[in-house]
């Protein structure tokens, strides 16, 4: 037995065609299933839909009223239809990521740039946050990934690693002193330092870090920008916690230099993040690709 949905395209189709014959050769049917199934529609319906001729069919009153609002509905599911094909074939579409600007800049623009070139037609909307507000966007709905600062503690999201990063310590020219050997981390931590504001997953990892080896700092300066790290310390104000990778520029060109420390920092890493509960979209789930295969 065809369903309601069916019966009302068949329905649609012979309005249109004011013809069994004519509606059954564009539906691939036989004449008789399609006589069957305005017959059905009619009797759940208990009016009727047609005036049949010899000459062919003709909507009645009431089947013209029905016509005019099946068809639109009929339309308005094959647009739908359409529309969640170009989704599928990222023809159309938008793409939420959260991130923050560090991590924007330094790290994400070449794949950004790469799926743009692929798929022009689909929108990026990017939201700007640190880790743990990238994590709760997530969550809301609000973004369909994050791409954000490793360790990253969540059993509701799915966790890639992309990029290995490291955190040093840097100086401007005034304290090149620091340069001629190697200090412990317990030297380091008494010299006028530059962290990022303490609710960002960078500084917490490097003060979880000193703080198991029972060290504990008191910054002279918290920033918001990675930046700004790099910025304070070139114009001398202390000994700034940066990202090896995101300075590489400013250390080849000697406007900052890497203080030696007897002992690194453990390595962290950069990566996406999605709620494992959702399936990715075909536009996230593309870009996802992208940065894993690059």
């Amino acid at each position: 037995m065809a369903s309601k949905l069916d019966l009302y395209k068949i329905f649609c189709v012979v309005g249109k065609r004011k013809s069994f014959s004519q509606a059954a050769k564009e539906l691939y049917m036989t004449q008789p299933a399609v006589s069957q199934a305005i017959m059905q529609l009619e009797r759940e319906l208990d009016t009727r839909l047609f005036n049949r001729t010899p000459k062919g069919v003709s909507l009645t009153d009431e089947g013209t009223i029905l016509f005019e609002y099946a068809n639109s509905a009929i339309n308005l599911i094959e647009a739908g239809e359409e529309k969640l094909l170009e989704f599928k074939n990222l023809t159309a579409g938008e793409l939420k990521i959260g991130v923050g600007d560090t991590i924007s800049r330094h790290f994400l623009l070449p794949y950004l740039e790469a799926f743009h070139n692929h798929y022009p037609n689909i929108k990026f909307k990017m939201v700007n946050g640190t880790t743990t507000e990238i994590c709760t966007l997530l969550k809301s709905g609000e973004v369909d990934i994050g791409v954000c600062n490793f360790p990253l503690e969540d059993p509701a999201l799915e966790l890639k690693p992309c990029i290995d990063i490291h955190d040093i310590f840097v100086c401007g020219e005034k304290f090149k002193y620091l340069l001629s050997k190697p200090l412990s981390l317990e030297e380091l931590v008494k010299l006028p330092l530059i962290m990022l504001e303490p609710k960002s997953n960078s500084r917490m990892y490097v003060e979880d870090y000193l703080i198991s080896k029972g060290i504990k700092m008191s910054p002279e300066f918290e920033l918001g920008s990675h930046d700004l790290l790099l910025e304070f310390a070139k114009i001398n104000l202390g000994i700034a916690c940066v990202t090896k990778e995101f300075s590489l520029k400013d250390l080849e060109e000697r406007n900052v230099w890497k203080i030696p420390v007897i002992e690194e920092i453990p390595s962290r890493s950069i990566g996406v993040c999605y709620l494992k509960s959702v399936p990715l979209s075909p536009a996230s789930n593309k870009f996802v690709k992208i940065i894993e295969n690059k």
